[in-house]
């Protein structure tokens, strides 16, 4: 395989971190037929979201996703005895513990259950190579009691022996807390929350397309126009079409702000036939027009 579709892979991993750390567990890696690290990283990093993306489902929750909002970066640095010796300020405010409790303390008391083979198979690797670098899947324990997925990337600085580890991930309110992921529920509400999770990814994964009718929805998801519609609006407290519309705003203003792609392009992208109808439901959304967004350096239209 050559350079440039290795390339192409590797963005795909990184997009498969983002999306694990913003909530979506719906989104995967198209896996080809190479039998290198990155197909098995690959490979990890689907069943490892698949894996999460049941779990929130048996409980009969829906699980949201935080693209636009709540998103920490967690950077702690460890002796080679990984001890906390040091970490950034995000890190009491995700884990929930006050920093006396995180300081001088050994980095695997926040490691929950299901990660401990990882982590200790990760901290031999990492005593053993002075270059060491790797992008692995942690659950962290957090002080309230509540199970943290994340990728942290775990490295050696040169000249040193400490190690840093490296996450970004979402401030959840409403985490697992049960470690041995057991989760009783009703059959009934299990199955509405099925359908409406798989409702909410399809309307974030298509957002560039027209929203199809509630009758063709119904269809699609095997279930009723009643049930969508109420059942939506019981989990998520709006329309399904008002969720389509108000997401493909939101996303087309992170774009203007993070990207160089032109505005046109961007509306184009978001789902809108016309850069005049986008021009006039972003100023209604926002109360400015998109060429007002501050674009850094980028101030391409």
């Amino acid at each position: 395989m050559d350079k440039q579709q290795n390339q192409q892979r590797i963005k795909m991993i990184y997009q498969m971190l983002f999306e694990m750390a913003t909530g979506n567990f719906s989104f995967r890696i198209n896996l080809t037929d190479q039998n290198d690290e990155l197909e098995k990283l690959s490979e990890i990093l689907n069943n490892f979201a698949g894996q999460l993306h049941d779990i929130i489902l048996q409980s009969g929750h829906i699980n949201p996703h935080y693209s636009y909002q709540n998103l920490v970066q967690t950077t702690f640095i460890l002796d080679d005895k990984f001890i906390i010796n040091n970490f950034n300020a995000h890190v009491p405010e995700a884990l929930y513990y006050e920093s006396k409790e995180l300081f001088q303390v050994d980095f695997g008391k926040f490691i929950a259950p299901q990660s401990f083979s990882i982590w200790n198979e990760k901290k031999q690797e990492a005593l053993l190579d002075d270059n060491y670098h790797s992008t692995v899947p942690l659950i962290f324990i957090t002080g309230n009691n509540k199970l943290l997925p994340t990728f942290c990337t775990i490295s050696r600085l040169r000249y040193s022996d400490k190690i840093i580890v490296n996450s970004i991930t979402t401030i959840l309110q409403e985490l697992l807390s049960d470690t041995k992921y057991e989760i009783k529920t009703n059959p009934e509400k299990q199955l509405e929350a099925v359908i409406i999770q798989n409702l909410y990814d399809y309307i974030l994964n298509h957002l560039e397309e027209p929203l199809p009718t509630l009758k063709e929805l119904a269809v699609q998801f095997d279930s009723n126009e009643y049930k969508l519609k109420f059942g939506f609006r019981e989990f998520f407290k709006t329309s399904i079409y008002n969720f389509y519309h108000e997401e493909r705003l939101k996303r087309s203003h992170l774009m203007i702000q993070q990207t160089k792609i032109p505005l046109k392009g961007i509306a184009i992208m978001n789902g809108f036939n016309t850069y005049l109808n986008f021009y006039k439901a972003f100023k209604k959304r926002f109360k400015y027009a998109p060429s007002d967004v501050e674009r850094g350096q980028n101030k391409a239209v």
